[in-house]
């Protein structure tokens, strides 16, 4: 009862923190009401939500988890990447970060001198613009939530975003006093601020990555994710925001949306079922359904639920595909960092950068097992034997770093999408098979197993795959310094190969 009454206090607040009236609201507490205690839940909510509900849909069809159930239409334009800044299929994510979670964060700021309360909303600040730069590149940070005083604040691009949410978690980190601590309530973590230092640890070292691979002050960012690897001061379990239950009302937010539609849009996409297959890989069953008719797991082919009758004749309503068991997130927690990802980004820097494949190794195996924990799936031993993805058995180097992002790939999977997707753009990994989606239909000989597929339906313009979200409409409407539109072919910074 204590986490479901936190969890609607938690919304309450968020809905509170986006009335962008100036009149006071009689059906909501005042703002001088408000402590930091009860507000710091409703930061953590909102924040939560982005990967939690609408980007866990789109990242998984950007990361070729999800395809488009063939009975329903309810995705289309995203399975075919046909959609721009009118579409506003951001705009949810981009209200919910700056007049939910960042307003309350200046607000909190506002009212405590507290440096462990300021330390903490430092590192919800750098995840916050972390999702906002991996989606749109740029994002309004120094002149952010000014209100009135600046109704058109700048977008920063996203390299001094990263750098400067980077430096003030650092600052407020060694601002601490020792004998400041926690006194907000805190879902996540339970006011231990021992565990907020391992997460802050882990988020430099994820944003780190991606200033590495886009060659920005790379020799002082990987002596920095060196170091933080060295430290292991890493968090040691599954970082969630885990305030749902079973309880209708209460249901993890994108479960929620699928119950209040009463359809299940999404079916299994071909990359993630073959790759399943191919490895053999008992997690397949954690979340996808067998095929009706087949009795196996089939996926579907990206973008081409109106392709088939052009290709060979098949109809539609005929596709026997393996569904998405979305019944297995009605009350999961959103994943903001699994234990996983830690495993394989130590995996990764142990093998770029000390060179040190018995390390990397160990960080690998721990990392897919922590997987199949964290899914309480059996049979992680002999899984990991298998020739294709025992890390011995990879013939060179760059063979054992492209299976260290494939497994990241598989194990993001009904974790965190957006991630998922934004670690396919870092290292290209799955790749885009050569093959298009039709010879991948006509001839599966010719594609290998796991490849990402251009769509068959392809509104991108180049064929390729999505790189980014197209800016919110409502800030092209309210903010007249909003960048010049991009399209989906335009990376964000750090996507530079």
């Amino acid at each position: 009862m204590k986490k479901i009454l936190l969890c609607s206090a938690a919304c309450l607040l968020a809905l509170s923190s986006c009335d962008m009236d100036i009149n006071e609201n009689p059906n909501y507490p005042a703002s001088g009401d408000i402590t930091p205690t009860l507000e710091f839940p409703a930061v953590q909510n909102a924040i939560a939500a982005v990967p939690g509900d609408a980007m866990f849909t789109y990242g998984g069809y950007f990361a070729q988890y999800f395809e488009q159930r063939p009975e329903y239409n309810q995705y289309n334009n995203i399975a075919e990447l046909h959609f721009d800044e009118a579409s506003q299929l951001f705009d949810r994510c981009y209200r919910t970060i700056y007049a939910g979670a960042m307003t309350d964060i200046k607000d909190i700021e506002s009212k405590t001198t507290n440096t462990a309360n300021l330390y903490v909303c430092k590192v919800m600040t750098a995840l916050a613009m972390q999702y906002m730069v991996d989606a749109c590149s740029d994002a309004p940070y120094t002149e952010a939530c000014q209100g009135s005083s600046n109704p058109n604040p700048v977008w920063d691009d996203g390299k001094s975003v990263y750098e400067n949410v980077l430096k003030a978690m650092d600052d407020a980190e060694a601002a601490i006093a020792a004998s400041d601590n926690i006194d907000m309530t805190d879902p996540m973590f339970s006011k231990n601020l021992n565990s907020w230092k391992r997460f802050a640890n882990a988020l430099r070292l994820r944003m780190y990555m991606r200033l590495i691979d886009a060659n920005v002050d790379a020799a002082n960012y990987t002596a920095k994710a060196k170091a933080i690897v060295a430290n292991g001061i890493l968090p040691v379990s599954d970082v969630v925001f885990n305030v749902y239950s079973n309880a209708e009302g209460q249901y993890n937010p994108w479960y929620g949306n699928i119950f209040s539609l009463n359809a299940n849009n999404f079916c299994a996409a071909y990359p993630l079922v073959t790759y399943f297959n191919a490895t053999n890989d008992p997690r397949e069953a954690y979340a996808l359904n067998k095929a009706t008719a087949s009795g196996k797991y089939v996926g579907e082919i990206p973008g081409a639920k109106t392709k088939y009758l052009d290709w060979d004749g098949t109809k539609l309503m005929d596709k026997d595909v393996s569904l998405v068991n979305t019944e297995v997130a009605k009350a999961m927690p959103v994943y903001l960092f699994t234990l996983s990802e830690v495993e394989f980004l130590k995996a990764e820097v142990e093998l770029r950068f000390n060179n040190d494949e018995a390390a990397a190794k160990a960080d690998y195996e721990a990392a897919v097992e922590n997987d199949f924990l964290s899914r309480q799936v059996a049979g992680y031993s002999d899984f990991i034997a298998g020739d294709k993805v025992n890390f011995d058995k990879q013939a060179t180097k760059e063979d054992k770093l492209n299976l260290i992002y494939m497994q990241k790939w598989v194990a993001l999977f009904y974790r965190n999408h957006f991630e998922a997707w934004s670690e396919q753009r870092r290292t290209d990994v799955p790749v885009l098979s050569s093959a298009s989606a039709e010879k991948v239909h006509k001839d599966p000989t010719s594609y290998t197993a796991g490849n990402l597929i251009a769509p068959a339906v392809n509104y991108y313009g180049k064929g390729g795959l999505c790189k980014r979200m197209p800016y919110p409409s409502t800030a092209r409407q309210l903010n007249k310094n909003t960048p010049a539109v991009k399209t989906l072919a335009d990376p964000v910074f750090w996507d530079v190969k």
